[in-house]
């Protein structure tokens, strides 16, 4: 397989033949405000440009949105991408909010879903602790993650919007993936903590699947977003990971 780190948590996966575009926010630098309650709040989002080229973003077989928070599926992405590609989303609610844009082939993630002889299930995941999402769940919303499986390929495990948790956890233990991609950018909520993983939660992943491969995504490109690459670098090499943590720069593709 391979993975391009686009930008903050927008990837594009190439898995057995097909590429797949995972929440896509596409617009310039600079475009919306900073989200409210969170800190750095004054900067706008994104934080940084795009440096892959459009039309090689474009260029894929389907998308997957793992939720609809707007750094995962912004107006840019809804205005670019082609209305006739597959969109997959988590629920019927988000089916809704991507159909209203003028999609027309939007697919709910099941635990039997595929596309093109691949298998993808839905993942459960929490956007927060369980204190956060008490306090303000509502804000937080719903989000998933997926698994990606085909013979002849490795499973992938992409976690989406969560901090580490019994939901991770059971998905380690259940699908046993080769690869697990982290949104690790220790975004954060003023009083509420982290709302996506942080360096602690990291290592909590690679200890509980230490033959796993993990991939650092959404890091560097919205206000709230904390953990520096080359801090999480330092902490993998601290704790003996650095030889399974990917931890890409925007517009760098790798193989595994």
């Amino acid at each position: 397989m391979k993975i391009t780190q686009i930008r903050s948590a927008t990837l594009i996966v190439e898995y057995a033949g097909k590429r797949f575009l995972v929440d896509p926010m596409l617009a310039p630098k600079d475009t919306y405000p900073g989200f409210p309650g969170t800190p750095n709040n004054h900067l706008r989002n994104p934080t940084v440009e795009l440096v892959t080229p459009m039309a090689d973003i474009l260029a894929v077989d389907a998308v997957i949105v793992t939720h609809t928070h707007p750094d995962h599926w912004d107006h840019a992405a809804q205005a670019l991408i082609p209305k006739t590609l597959p969109v997959f989303v988590q629920d019927a609610s988000d089916a809704e909010i991507v159909q209203s844009a003028g999609f027309n082939d939007v697919r709910i993630l099941r635990e039997g879903s595929s596309f093109e002889g691949i298998a993808l299930t839905k993942t459960q995941g929490q956007h927060g602790s369980d204190v956060a999402v008490a306090a303000i769940g509502a804000l937080l919303g719903e989000v998933s993650g997926v698994i990606f499986k085909h013979p002849d390929e490795k499973t992938v495990y992409l976690a989406g919007d969560t901090v580490w948790n019994d939901f991770v956890k059971s998905n380690l233990v259940k699908y046993l993936p080769d690869v697990v991609i982290l949104n690790s950018g220790d975004a954060q909520f003023l009083g509420h903590g982290p709302i996506i993983m942080n360096k602690d939660d990291v290592l909590s992943v690679h200890l509980a699947a230490r033959n796993a491969t993990l991939v650092a995504t959404h890091m560097e490109a919205v206000n709230h977003a904390l953990l520096k690459r080359t801090e999480l670098r330092a902490f993998a090499a601290e704790q003996g990971m650095a030889h399974c943590l990917h931890v890409p720069e925007d517009g760098e593709a790798f193989t595994i």
